[in-house]
């Protein structure tokens, strides 16, 4: 059992210098056990899944706030309302601290949600559990890297161990279940019961049939250029209407695009985003991959494995001190590197995820050519591959295990 979470003393450093903290996350991420932990006895702790509490808050807004001090509201899409009469509240008593909201959508996509609580609300998202806090670790890996090193594994996760790591993913439910069938099923029902609730929730969608088999395709695009046109056609939609289910899936927490680079200093690049799934185990399941399916033939590893390595990231960059901005670049000779990270020094790290236990000189291609690009704001560059060594590869390049992401 996951006792503590880093992103926690965030949470409360935010709660004591900001009106309105806005928890938010996919579903079944842990938010409302955060949440509860946090508000302890000094917060009361409302919930928007009650049916009766609901619909007071849908009813009357502000009469639903009216006398409430300091309090927990959760999974607060359900009444968005109620956020334009938080603002009220916060503009007549502007204490810190005052509500710590959670939410299983992305609110901050909608204009008005953002406007009427600029300046007022902190948004932390919450993720599924990060391997450093399953293994009980610090995760330091971006802190490292920022300073131009990476670290030698204690405790190598090679071959199958990493294989189920990454196919269970970070969903604690998941996890808690004994085989990875089991745990298949639950991430197959997590899907369906978001596309038949959630979905309503935050968008009109005409053609509701088609998102699971919209679900299901996006997650064989993941890791890959986003091309709605193409996705589209297979589909039989517009590419305007796929290009609109795919905005509401990232707006529940289930994916994001990775924008490319666009810091300069390189010539002919792609300029398409990518599409990610921000839980691999919810994505292995999605693409039918299975330990079985792997045995002999880890083509569809890659994947999902770059995947889990890009959500590991974001969730560290999460508990880290500073901002970072992540994105990917590849050019029209089709160099590229995985994941682009820039830090608020602008300095930069990229990353190479391989599946294989091999690391050749080939690998290091794109990473070289970024280091070109950008100079001394260059920090290192990391091809994370299924071994068990700490590598240098040449100035600020290295090869690192998969495992360094949470041992480091």
């Amino acid at each position: 059992m996951i006792l503590s979470r880093p992103i926690e003393e965030q949470i409360r450093r935010d709660l004591r210098d900001t009106r309105v903290v806005l928890l938010a996350g996919p579903r079944q991420a842990g938010k409302t056990t955060l949440a509860k932990k946090i508000a302890g006895k000094d917060m009361k702790f409302l919930t928007l899944d009650d049916p009766t509490t609901l619909a007071a808050a849908q009813a009357d807004p502000v009469a639903f706030l009216r006398g409430l001090d300091r309090a927990v509201i959760d999974e607060v899409q359900r009444a968005p309302g109620l956020l334009v009469a938080l603002k009220q509240s916060v503009d007549e008593d502007p204490r810190p601290g005052r509500f710590l909201l959670t939410g299983s959508a992305n609110l901050m996509m909608l204009p008005k949600v953002a406007d009427s609580l600029a300046g007022r609300m902190s948004v932390i998202d919450l993720l599924p559990l990060s391997a450093a806090e399953i293994h009980r670790r610090s995760g330091g890996f971006l802190e490292k890297a920022f300073k131009g090193a990476t670290t030698e594994t204690t405790k190598p996760v090679i071959g199958d161990d990493l294989r189920d790591l990454v196919l269970a993913g970070g969903y604690p439910e998941a996890r808690a279940r004994a085989t990875w069938r089991r745990q298949q099923a639950w991430c197959l029902d997590y899907a369906k019961a978001i596309v038949e609730r959630d979905v309503r929730e935050v968008a009109q969608v005409d053609k509701f049939r088609e998102l699971p088999r919209m679900l299901r395709a996006l997650a064989h695009h993941s890791g890959q250029l986003v091309n709605h046109s193409k996705l589209s056609a297979s589909l039989g939609l517009t590419s305007v209407t796929a290009q609109r289910y795919t905005g509401i899936f990232e707006q529940l927490y289930l994916l994001r695009h990775l924008p490319s680079w666009s810091g300069g200093g390189l010539a002919r690049l792609t300029r398409t985003p990518k599409l990610h799934f921000l839980d691999s185990g919810l994505l292995a399941a999605l693409r039918g991959v299975t330990p079985a399916s792997l045995d002999g033939n880890r083509t569809e590893f890659g994947a999902v494995l770059e995947t889990f390595v890009y959500s590991e990231l974001l969730k560290q960059a999460g508990w880290e001190d500073g901002r970072f901005v992540f994105s990917h670049f590849r050019d029209k000779e089709h160099h590229e590197v995985d994941i682009v990270v820039e830090d608020d020094t602008r300095g930069v790290v990229g990353i190479e995820v391989k599946a294989s236990a091999t690391v050749t000189p080939k690998d290091f291609a794109g990473l070289r050519l970024l280091a070109e690009a950008t100079g001394k704001r260059f920090r290192c560059g990391i091809v994370l591959y299924d071994g068990k060594v700490t590598l240098p590869f040449g100035d600020r390049l290295w090869a690192a295990p998969i495992a360094s992401l949470w041992q480091a």
